[in-house]
């Protein structure tokens, strides 16, 4: 659900006018509907309330400081991967404490970086990263509060580029490893071994994958605590796909539902990471028909955005709805919508139908992630 809606034939977000906003601002801009990020949230909220529990937004999907400030004022954490992120996450007025830090890049700068802010963990992905971390809060005479990152080599079904948790993948530490990989870092002086984390991959829209990954780390946290190592939070990830054409991926309220059974009778704060499933059916993607170009073979649909503004369907090939601003009666024909890049990938639909004229606005919808 959302609040994009026809008032009148007029494509409006919430009760604003997205013509309104299009014509005062300029295209192509991103407009988000406050009213939606705030609903979404709200429902894992819900759904986790009865249970420790922090929901920390990924950054990655939408960093926009306005997004941000929303989420944070309504308790959010967030799940960061670089030192930007965390200068965005701390600018929007969120907390520190409740920042998880992932990714498998982590500079020397941006570790002490994090270090010193008082972010809540470091989600490890490799045996040279917890060394790092190790060297560096040794140096600065504290303990780096850590969670390594299982690989639990689980087929996501997803799209090759967003599956994160099989072998071939670059994330995390083979979870044939992991148990050494915790048993070096209880050694650590400067660590503190906090969690246990997996990722598994995005727009994931079954629940078995997430069953499955959980109850290869439970196993681990249980061989883990027979050796006197204690995980204080189970962090489960992110990934949960959402609508943008046929797809129907489960409700969140769903996914928590299958999952919090298996952590009633563990004392461990359950975490997970959403990003697309809060954020992108709160933003469209609003651009300028510039030109109608006609040959043989193609109509064109010439629009003043592109792939750098919206970058899923040219990397993945992915589908989004693109609808008009005002709907307009008249022929329809089909079009190629494409930006002025220069690149033959430069496209944000093939093969739609719509009635268009050069100056007409579209907007891409499910595009706030």
């Amino acid at each position: 659900m959302d609040h994009f809606n026809y008032q009148s034939n007029a494509l409006h977000a919430e009760n604003v006018s997205v013509q309104a906003i299009a014509e005062t601002h300029g295209t192509p801009c991103f407009i988000y509907s406050r009213a939606t990020l705030e609903r979404h949230l709200r429902v894992y909220q819900e759904a986790m309330a009865d249970l420790p529990h922090l929901i920390c937004f990924a950054v990655k999907a939408n960093s926009n400081l306005a997004v941000l400030s929303v989420l944070g004022r309504m308790g959010a954490g967030f799940d960061i991967v670089s030192g930007g992120e965390l200068e965005r996450v701390i600018a929007a007025g969120g907390d520190p404490g409740k920042v998880i830090f992932s990714g498998l890049g982590k500079s020397t700068a941006e570790i002490e970086q994090a270090l010193h802010a008082g972010i809540r963990c470091f989600n490890v992905e490799s045996e040279a990263e917890l060394t790092r971390i190790n060297e560096i809060a040794l140096a600065h005479g504290t303990q780096a509060p850590v969670s390594i990152r299982v690989n639990p080599d689980v087929d996501a079904g997803t799209h090759p580029y967003i599956s994160t948790g099989l072998k071939e993948n670059k994330f995390g530490i083979a979870s044939e490893s992991a148990l050494d990989v915790y048993r070096r870092a209880a050694a650590m002086e400067g660590i503190s071994i906090m969690g246990i984390d997996c990722h598994i991959g995005s727009q994931l829209t079954s629940i078995e994958p997430f069953l499955d990954a959980i109850d290869r780390l439970l196993q681990m946290t249980d061989q883990l605590a027979g050796e006197g190592i204690s995980i204080s939070h189970f962090d489960m990830g992110g990934g949960l796909g959402v609508t943008y054409g046929g797809e129907q991926p489960p409700h969140p309220s769903e996914l928590i539902a299958a999952v919090k059974g298996r952590f009633s009778e563990r004392n461990m704060t359950l975490m997970v990471e959403p990003g697309r499933s809060i954020a992108a059916n709160a933003g469209i993607f609003v651009t300028r028909v510039e030109y109608l170009k006609y040959n043989d073979h193609k109509n064109f649909a010439i629009v003043d955005g592109a792939m750098n503004d919206l970058l899923r369907p040219a990397l993945y090939g992915a589908w989004q709805e693109i609808v008009p601003v005002c709907r307009r009666e008249g022929s329809t024909l089909v079009y190629d919508v494409v930006g002025p890049v220069c690149e033959s990938a430069d496209f944000l639909g093939k093969d739609r139908e719509l009635a268009l004229a050069a100056g007409a606005l579209l907007a891409v919808r499910s595009a706030g992630a």
